[in-house]
């Protein structure tokens, strides 16, 4: 591949072989004085941000990803970020302090590598590792003595020594000495404007004591806190621990919410209620369905080889079912409501993943949106952030200005804020997902 058209990145002609070792105590570091190249391999929802960070923080970053069009995007100013972060990327390619490309060399550049590639999960929910390999891959083949890779999409227990440290030491060099490894799991919250990147906590552990170090040095200048563990393992144990406890307490979250259906009560405000409670209880909310990369794949990520390995892990595996089966419980309230759902028209509000953001990535409600046309009903949608999507082999667009009374059902998926939903009272049935919105003619809840 050439460097991308739109932001050339000078990159050498041949890579750099591992070095004699002999040659090598020469070459591991830079001056202390010239400040760290990092290397985002990956400009997803969470290497760009990463990339803006550290270009904030006064770093040279070159963003590599092999798609040309997301390139242009990025180029264009038209991803999804949050508006601090749209003013950071402005700067940073006005400045030059980010350049990007879809040539893997310009990796040999870099002091630092921060690999940041999706981990979804298969149809059949085992972990979808296409991405992250040839990402590993595509790092440890351009590596060079002196640097640091450092891994931060979330996968299973062992990744990091499987797909990074071991290929590296094959190569011949050694890890700890010629090059540094480590793991620091991701916490960036897309949509979200308080918990931004420099004052969330990195955690990191690496293949040795001077790996975790030399990552920390760096991770230090995105956070303002690190938070060091014993391992390359600890962490990436760590990161699912965080994913798998909210898959679980999401879940009880449906649990409660048909509990206090029985009760004819709201679980909004039992909710609520509960958090007023300082301490011993955090508060998770019923809803659809969970999308995104994070709730619906990564418990699979601790699951899978567990179970590969006979170790049973019930309350995961059963927080996973109940969470998998959401939407279709959905649907088949609506159905209920419906009747006879059969060319009855069905308005689907809001197929973003979550508030806030443009992601559908995992979103429940497309496969409500399927489900319900599987089922004979005449769908659409409508979300002020998703102009368009695709539903099966066919292409949808936002119905721009619905009115409720043209609707038989509309099923409340996801709601944004300063977005304009009067049109909600006017619908004769309402199903509501999201247990939020108090509109429509007949309101009812999942």
């Amino acid at each position: 591949m050439t460097p991308d058209v739109l932001t050339p990145v000078a990159v050498p002609a041949t890579l750099p072989p591992a070095p004699a070792r002999a040659s090598r105590r020469g070459s591991r570091r830079r001056p202390k004085t010239a400040e760290p190249r990092l290397a985002i391999l990956g400009l997803g929802y969470v290497g760009l941000p990463t990339g803006l960070a550290a270009a904030a923080a006064g770093l040279p970053v070159v963003g590599v990803d092999t798609s040309r069009m997301r390139l242009r995007r990025i180029r264009a100013g038209t991803v999804d970020l949050v508006e601090r972060d749209h003013a950071r990327l402005r700067e940073a390619l006005d400045s030059g302090s980010l350049r990007m490309t879809d040539n893997p060399r310009a990796i040999a550049l870099a002091d630092v590598v921060m690999i940041c590639v999706p981990t979804p999960v298969h149809e059949d929910h085992s972990p979808d590792l296409r991405a992250l390999r040839g990402a590993c891959e595509t790092a440890v083949r351009h590596a060079r003595a002196g640097q640091t890779l450092i891994l931060t999409s979330t996968s299973y227990v062992g990744t990091t020594a499987d797909l990074l440290a071991g290929p590296l030491a094959e190569r011949g060099l050694t890890v700890g000495d010629d090059v540094h490894v480590a793991f620091s799991p991701e916490r960036i919250d897309p949509g979200n404007v308080t918990h931004t990147q420099e004052d969330t906590p990195r955690v990191v552990g690496g293949a040795t004591a001077a790996c975790t170090e030399a990552a920390a040095e760096v991770l230090g200048r995105l956070a303002r806190r690190v938070h060091r563990v014993t391992s390359m393992e600890a962490a990436e144990l760590t990161k699912l621990f965080e994913n798998t406890f909210r898959a679980v307490n999401i879940a009880f979250a449906y649990e409660m919410a048909d509990a206090a259906a029985h009760y004819g009560l709201d679980p909004i405000e039992v909710t609520e209620a509960a958090a007023t409670k300082p301490y011993g209880f955090m508060p998770f909310y019923p809803g659809a369905g969970v999308g995104g990369h994070c709730i619906p794949c990564d418990p699979h990520y601790l699951l899978d080889p567990l179970q590969t390995a006979g170790r049973a892990a019930p309350l995961i595996s059963q927080a996973m079912g109940a969470i998998a089966d959401r939407p279709r419980r959905v649907v088949r309230r609506a159905a209920e409501l419906l009747g006879d759902p059969r060319g009855k028209r069905v308005l689907m509000v809001g197929v973003a993943y979550k508030p806030g953001v443009q992601d559908v990535r995992e979103s429940p409600s497309l496969e409500i949106l399927a489900a319900l046309e599987r089922a004979g009903c005449e769908v659409a949608y409508h979300d002020p952030l998703i102009p368009t999507l695709t539903l099966g082999d066919r292409e949808l667009h936002s119905e721009p200005a619905p009115r409720g009374r043209d609707w038989d059902l509309a099923v409340v998926g996801t709601v944004h804020a300063g977005s304009d939903y009067v049109f909600l009272d006017d619908c004769p049935l309402l199903l509501d997902g999201t247990y939020r919105v108090g509109a429509g003619r007949q309101r009812h809840t999942v």
